[in-house]
């Protein structure tokens, strides 16, 4: 049973990879996110049905327009099958929730996937743009203030009153990140990031955002130097490299596994 709603969360988590492909791709260039057919970036081919089927269709047009035969982005197949895999992720995590409610884990696991969804789009958009869009961090923001009210751990309550510590949290990892902005007039550090971590320290509380942001400095220190080694003509010191899409990596890392500031520093406490 469990096997074949894991199976339909993920076939639903690509058909919604695909859509976030579409806001990727469309956001800030004058055409609407919902009107309009897909099409070929390069000979602008209409996509038929069989052409759009996430994960599926790239396979079998080998990565390659069926007209032109130009290449197709990886980043379509990429988005869809994360996004996937994370929704299944959510899934398992609020497993627990199902044994007490069906409605209580279609709830919780609907806000994260929504959530995630809109953190997923940030974080390919800056890859792309080096820019986190305000509209969307503005959003996952809101939707991470309004987390504070949510007892997601513990269940039951489902609705709490939040304690300052909680409405304090956001803010308390926002004002680091801005003052680095700030100091180094945004040379080391977008203020989008400032933003981000803002709902990220509502979303996961103190302890668990601080876990997030050292995650996020250390997956970003191993993949730079990854990269240098690597790309060695094309990377260099100064190579600007986005930030959000590690905060956002750390963030689904801490949230998924639980893995808090405490927990994180046992691991290299021998």
């Amino acid at each position: 049973m469990y096997i074949i709603i894991f199976v339909f969360i993920f076939l639903f988590g690509t058909i919604i990879g695909s859509f976030l492909n579409v806001v990727v791709f469309r956001m800030n260039t004058g055409l609407s996110i919902v009107k309009g057919r897909s099409k070929c970036m390069t000979c602008s081919h209409k996509l038929c049905w069989y052409e759009l089927i996430p994960i599926f269709s790239y396979l079998f047009l080998g990565g390659k327009c069926r007209k032109c035969k130009a290449s197709i982005s990886k980043q379509y197949f990429i988005v869809e099958l994360l996004t996937g895999a994370i929704f299944v992720l959510i899934g398992i995590h609020f497993l627990e929730a199902f044994f007490i409610s069906p409605f209580l884990y279609l709830f919780l696991s609907s806000i994260f996937a929504i959530i995630f969804s809109i953190l997923i789009v940030i974080s390919v958009y800056d890859i792309h743009h080096k820019i986190i869009p305000d509209k969307l961090v503005y959003l996952f923001d809101f939707l991470a203030f309004l987390l504070i009210f949510v007892n997601y751990n513990t269940i039951n309550p489902l609705f709490v009153i939040p304690s300052l510590w909680s409405v304090l949290s956001g803010p308390l990892f926002a004002v680091p990140f801005a003052l680095i902005w700030l100091l180094s007039k945004g040379k080391w550090m977008g203020l989008g990031d400032a933003k981000l971590m803002l709902g990220i320290g509502w979303m996961l509380g103190p302890m668990f955002a601080a876990s997030a942001v050292v995650l996020a400095f250390w997956l970003g220190a191993i993949i730079s130097i990854f990269m240098l080694s690597i790309y060695k003509k094309k990377v260099k010191m100064k190579t600007e490299v986005p930030f959000a899409p590690f905060l956002i990596l750390g963030t689904l890392i801490s949230f998924l596994f639980s893995i808090d500031i405490i927990s994180l520093s046992l691991l290299f406490a021998f």
